[in-house]
């Protein structure tokens, strides 16, 4: 994934990013059932997909820690 990339997913709004974790993790699941069938090539398709993931997540997490300092 490349730094340009890495920084739109920061600039996201919140309900974009659970759109695209959801996303992402249906496309992780079918990765790994080609890669059960070997029907997938490139395995480190997986690596990559699950790197999106823990990105997102951090996003979130980060939004989420954003938002209860403004609460208070």
């Amino acid at each position: 994934m490349k730094l340009k990339d890495r920084k739109q997913i920061f600039e996201k709004p919140e309900k974009e990013l659970k759109k695209s974790l959801s996303e992402a993790k249906d496309d992780l699941f079918k990765l790994e059932v080609e890669l059960s069938q070997r029907k997938l090539k490139n395995t480190r398709q997986i690596f990559w997909k699950k790197k999106e993931i823990a990105l997102i997540l951090t996003a979130l997490k980060e939004k989420e820690l954003a938002a209860k300092g403004e609460g208070k």
